[in-house]
């Protein structure tokens, strides 16, 4: 059933030049707006067995719009669900400083891929720490980019199993005492910071060695 109001007719009734809004921002908000109209052109469908048409309004396609990523996330979903290990899990999240906003929007797939690193080393390092763990661990990682408010607010969600894979194969659970946290939160804190600092680091090195020559 078609819902009451969609997203798409909402936007139209409304001028976004009057919002602070990134080129993103605005590139995603007209996708939505326009999805499925004639803005975007059209398309004919025709039947090989009675030769029917049917004139269709072509879709946005942005990952953001629920017309056209509705089927495929609960796809996603699905398929991730069969991924799923008899074991409990745990929801970790990892965001960038906001100090380093500016970088995101001149660099994001550098920032974006620092985030996913130094949070999939993090979780490792304490993985294979035998105090906690002393295992392989896996991880689930996706990445969000605007907060609730549409602010730029980079950071990854990660559901990570209670338990991992020792060198033999076999499967280890959680040290005695630890089976109901994951590991300690201002350790990891300290790591997953020291990281990013870490690789954000040489850029700006090269970049004042160059203006002190």
């Amino acid at each position: 059933m078609k819902p009451l109001h969609e997203i798409g007719a909402i936007l139209r009734g409304v001028d976004l030049d009057k919002f602070s809004l990134s080129h993103h921002q605005k590139r995603v908000l007209w996708a939505l707006r326009d999805c499925r109209t004639a803005a975007l052109g059209g398309h004919i469908d025709a039947c090989d067995s009675c030769g029917s048409l049917k004139i269709s309004y072509n879709s946005c396609r942005n990952r953001h719009c629920p017309k056209c990523q509705g089927l495929e996330r609960e796809m996603w979903l699905m398929a991730r669900e069969g991924d799923l290990l008899p074991v409990t899990y745990f929801h970790v999240v990892f965001t960038l400083p906001h100090e380093l906003n500016d970088l995101c929007r001149y660099a994001p797939s550098v920032l974006y891929d620092l985030l996913f690193e130094s949070a999939k080393q993090t979780l490792q390092q304490f993985g294979r720490d035998n105090r906690w763990l002393g295992a392989e661990i896996g991880v689930t990682m996706v990445l969000h980019t605007w907060g609730q408010n549409l602010s730029l607010h980079p950071h990854v969600h990660c559901i990570v199993p209670n338990g991992g894979l020792k060198k033999d194969g076999t499967w280890q659970f959680p040290k005695k005492g630890n089976e109901k946290f994951l590991f300690p939160v201002k350790a990891m804190q300290g790591v997953y910071k020291a990281g990013v600092y870490e690789g954000v680091r040489p850029p700006y090195s090269a970049q004042n060695d160059k203006y002190a020559a």
